[in-house]
């Protein structure tokens, strides 16, 4: 084993983990898998003073060649988080848990990108992932939009709904997108903002473009084809397609905006053609769009991360 490995951050039984492993070590790559769904039970990090002192089950990993992130599990409402039991028994003792733990997941992926670890992608400490401020940033950069608030006054969805189709969401994201309807902007049912804000934004119904960039550059683009408004559990042909140099221009341009090395956007035309930025994200899942439209999404994250390890 070399003592500069690619560490894979995540959960082991993640399959984008287990695949990026495997082809890594088909390639003569040193692996360590930091399995953070399982922390703090294993494996057992240790942080010192210094800002490299950093051991991981007895193994100095203070230099590792490069850092591909998953996620780290650091809140119970994560995907694959399952603490309902833990939660109904003591939930303050269990939210306790969760807050010692991100309070070591996250120095330790900080310590890394402060000593200029190549990272697939790091944690920003501003929020800029966040959908509010992302779009905001993204508009700010002179990169097309939908027009969207985020908000929990049902006077400012009434003025922003008024004489237009209009798509809702949460702002975390995690549930599906839906269509605003009359019966959305009655009293009752616009009460139900003093629980939670909510996204409001200006209905595309144009097509729905995935776009991967990495290292700099546009890997893949594909359409999505889907009768549903949200095509994430309804999509139906998932092909490549050719774009605009402009529209790839303004990708690579969204990922600079975001201090993203590695992103899958989402993309959607407008009524007028236009394409405007949805979103972001910093660790997407592609092995489903690999399959689907035959492209080697996989085999590029690869050979950026092995690249690292020469």
């Amino acid at each position: 084993m070399s003592d500069r490995p690619v560490l894979l951050i995540g959960s082991s039984s993640d399959p984008h983990i287990s695949v990026v492993g495997e082809k890594l070590r088909d390639l003569q790559v040193d692996v360590l898998v930091v399995d953070t769904l399982a922390f703090p039970a294993s494996p057992a990090i240790t942080l010192g003073e210094q800002l490299d002192s950093i051991t991981i089950d007895g193994r100095d990993v203070g230099h590792p060649s490069a850092v591909y992130l998953r996620d780290i599990y650091a809140q119970p409402l994560a995907f694959g988080v399952d603490v309902a039991d833990e939660m109904e028994q003591d939930w303050r003792r269990t939210l306790v848990a969760f807050r010692e733990k991100s309070q070591m997941l996250y120095p330790l992926l900080g310590r890394w990108a402060q000593l200029g670890v190549p990272f697939y992608n790091p944690l920003p400490s501003d929020g800029r992932l966040s959908k509010p401020l992302q779009l905001a940033l993204l508009e700010g950069a002179g990169l097309p939009v939908p027009e969207t608030i985020w908000t929990n006054d049902p006077g400012s969805v009434r003025r922003f709904a008024a004489g237009r189709r209009i798509a809702y969401k949460p702002v975390a994201g995690g549930a599906a997108t839906k269509e605003l309807g009359p019966d959305d902007l009655t009293d009752e049912r616009l009460r139900a903002l003093s629980g939670a804000p909510v996204t409001f934004q200006e209905l595309l119904a144009g097509d729905n473009i995935r776009i991967y960039c990495l290292d700099g550059k546009v890997i893949a683009t594909m359409r999505v084809t889907s009768e549903a408004l949200d095509y994430r559990q309804n999509d139906e042909v998932i092909e490549r397609v050719e774009l605009p140099a402009e529209v790839l221009d303004q990708c690579l341009r969204a990922a600079e905006v975001m201090g993203l090395r590695w992103t899958g956007m989402d993309l959607r035309s407008d009524e007028n053609g236009k394409y405007k930025f949805l979103e972001l994200n910093a660790s997407p899942m592609f092995l489903g769009f690999d399959a689907n439209a035959g492209t080697d999404i996989l085999g590029a994250l690869v050979a950026a991360l092995a690249a690292h390890a020469t």
